[in-house]
């Protein structure tokens, strides 16, 4: 890799991960298929960020709209999930990576949140890759739910600042994603990391989620290297 590539390597990756359903279709199958290609993707986008350097993997899941799905492919995610877990988990410790949840967790049921808190608790003294996984997750929930917080400690309003802020919310402890990459062709962000997300650099690729993979991680990574960060300042 070339020196200023590796230099510029994104310390945080989100990524948005759509199209398995357009994948599935395209092919003439059921959704629950493009999303068991999507966990294959899964398994090589981790690789990918672990190859790259990237220190912190956020994936946008499952999503609190998404409960608004039929029955039947929430099932289907539900049971993915599941599957996932009880996979993957091993791989994951093996490869030094921590898993932490954000999001509702408790809405997949007692069972699959006690595997959750057991998952994060037993990869919990890894540092090689920090994987979030948000499930149930909602960036405007995550700010009105750090509000709450907030009020709860019975904060001043003029001590209340941004850093207090987003140490209240869910990615606590978490910088904030360097580069936002989101699959499918759509181009918004879909209630995603709000707040954290605010001097994100944008990538939006048409590749559906089920085919990304390694190459695209890469091609992801150079481009980010080429941007000039200002966070909202002009230079001198």
């Amino acid at each position: 890799m070339d020196e200023h590539v590796r230099k510029s390597v994104p310390r945080h990756v989100a990524i948005i991960m759509d199209g398995n359903g357009r994948w599935a279709a395209a092919r003439g199958l059921p959704r629950v298929a493009g999303h068991r290609e999507g966990v294959k993707s899964v398994r090589r986008t981790v690789e990918a960020a672990i190859e790259q350097g990237v220190r912190y993997l956020t994936l946008f899941a499952f999503s609190s709209e998404n409960w608004q799905r039929p029955p039947s492919e929430v099932a289907d995610l539900t049971f993915l999930l599941k599957h996932f877990l009880r996979s993957e988990l091993n791989e994951l410790h093996v490869q030094g990576v921590r898993l932490k949840i954000i999001g509702e967790r408790d809405r997949f049921g007692e069972q699959i949140a006690a595997e959750l808190a057991a998952a994060e608790l037993k990869t919990s003294g890894n540092s090689r890759l920090t994987l979030v996984m948000a499930l149930s997750y909602g960036g405007r929930a995550d700010i009105v739910e750090a509000a709450r917080r907030a009020i709860a400690t019975g904060m001043a309003p003029e001590a209340l600042t941004e850093q207090h802020f987003s140490a209240l919310l869910s990615t606590d402890a978490i910088p904030d994603p360097d580069l936002l990459i989101r699959t499918s062709g759509e181009e918004r962000i879909s209630n995603f990391l709000l707040w954290q997300t605010a001097y994100s650099e944008l990538l939006f690729t048409d590749v559906l989620w089920p085919d990304f993979g390694a190459a695209d991680f890469a091609h992801a990574v150079e481009e980010f290297a080429t941007r000039e960060r200002r966070f909202g300042a002009r230079p001198v």
